[in-house]
């Protein structure tokens, strides 16, 4: 690969072949460990009138003096997000394969709610569906709980070809349940803002963001919000909301107030797509045997939060944002112009921001998976590298297709013990270090 520190010439492979992928985990396996600590932190932030409890992992050398600068001088901080399901602990095997063989300091925050406050082992208990009928719910703030009368269990069939019976928690009005519902996009703005500041202080670090899946919208999102912050490194994180709708091809139809209870349908959606990948029509014929797979998959998983809130800021559906908006508007008293502010904001999230004093979009290094289900290369060459081309000013892009890999890309393959993430981990590592995200 080309290589150059300072004028940021250096550039990915366009396709990642299965051969070099294992040759690089190979590598990155081989080499010495770095000892480091991790730590967890449980902050407190007040957003909006409320006080949420926020949790974040940091990952950082015992000896300071392992941490590389990148080619812009400055140590390197990876900032990391998980997927829809779980929790920092759905991007531990990354967060310990850079810090422990590449020396980043790096942060792996987990989304408002989500972290089980009352255990230390933060695994939750039982299974999202009771047997009596209620469901697990969000814990936004050490102490302070959701009773059954706070919600409504809905059961949709609207989506039902790509998810199965939906099930959902929602949030009646009147509730704290529905005040945080219409609060969390702010606090999950002012989270990631308050760890970038914490643990990569400007002038010191240069922020390198990855957020799988879910996390994707809010990582792009982030990127122009902090001023140290110089790129996404990505592995099938969703790009900005406006952008993953296209994709989809549909909004999101709930309402702010609905959290979605996950179930092993959630596992399933995915599985059936990767085998039909991997194995062609045929692996129709084992259906049972993939379904017990399914299940197993499902309850080894069980422990992490399985629900979602995050759908409306995800799939950027503007109506749904306005209304959270307006009803934090409500409960606060705000005024006409501040109501209109507060939407703006909203609104904000799901794109990119344009305005004369914004911070460009910083270089973004993108790359999917051979057998993903979403993150294809039909969407990415009709719609996602199209839509940032088209920004004013277009921010450096570029998209590296994988040559095996699902979704879930830390699952281990034949040749890859650790999955994607030594090979990953390592293609971002030569884009830092050899200028890639200098120019833009």
């Amino acid at each position: 690969m080309p290589d150059n520190r300072t004028t940021g010439s250096w550039e990915p492979p366009e396709i990642f072949e299965h051969d070099d992928l294992i040759a690089a985990s190979d590598d990155v396996l081989g080499r010495p460990d770095i000892a480091f600590s991790e730590k967890e932190t449980v902050f407190r932030i007040n957003t909006l009138g409320l006080d949420w409890d926020m949790g974040v992992m940091v990952y950082e050398p015992n000896d300071e003096t392992k941490i590389p600068t990148g080619a812009n001088g400055r140590k390197v901080g990876l900032f990391l997000l998980h997927g829809g399901a779980g929790d920092y602990r759905s991007m531990q095997k990354l967060a310990r394969m850079i810090c422990g063989k590449f020396g980043y300091k790096v942060t792996s925050m987990t989304y408002p709610g989500r972290l089980y406050l009352p255990d230390p082992s933060r695994n939750w208990p039982g299974d999202t569906v009771n047997t009596d009928g209620t469901v697990r719910t969000p814990i936004w703030l050490d102490g302070e709980t959701i009773s059954p009368d706070d919600y409504e269990v809905v059961h949709d069939q609207s989506l039902r070809a790509r998810y199965g019976t939906r099930i959902a928690a929602r949030a009646r009005p009147g509730t704290m349940f529905y005040d945080r519902m219409a609060a969390w996009p702010a606090a999950f703005e002012e989270a990631m803002k308050t760890i970038c500041r914490d643990h990569f202080p400007d002038g010191e670090y240069s922020i390198y963001l990855h957020g799988h899946s879910t996390g994707g919208p809010f990582v792009h999102m982030l990127c122009q919000r902090v001023d140290n912050i110089a790129g996404v490194v990505g592995i099938e994180n969703s790009p900005f909301g406006y952008m993953y709708q296209k994709m989809v091809g549909y909004e999101w139809p709930d309402p702010f107030n609905d959290v979605v209870i996950r179930t092993w349908r959630d596992i399933a959606r995915y599985k059936g797509a990767e085998v039909r990948s991997q194995e062609g029509e045929e692996a129709l014929m084992r259906l049972p045997w993939v379904m017990e797979d399914v299940f197993e998959a499902w309850q080894s998983g069980v422990h992490l939060a399985q629900f979602k809130a995050e759908y409306m800021l995800h799939y950027a559906n503007i109506g749904t944002l306005t209304e959270a908006a307006k009803a934090a508007a409500t409960r606060l008293n705000l005024n006409e112009d501040e109501t209109a502010a507060l939407i703006a904001q909203y609104a904000g999230y799901t794109r990119e921001l344009s305005g004369p004093n914004d911070k460009r979009v910083p270089p973004i290094l993108l790359s999917i998976c051979k057998h993903s289900r979403d993150h294809t290369e039909k969407a990415y060459r009709e719609v996602v590298t199209p839509m940032f081309a088209a920004m004013n000013p277009a921010p450096k892009v570029r998209v590296v297709k994988l040559g095996t890999g699902t979704h879930g890309y830390e699952k281990p393959e034949e040749g890859l013990p650790m999955g994607l993430v030594p090979s990953i981990a390592r293609m971002w590592d030569e884009a830092i270090m050899n200028g890639y995200y200098v120019a833009n």
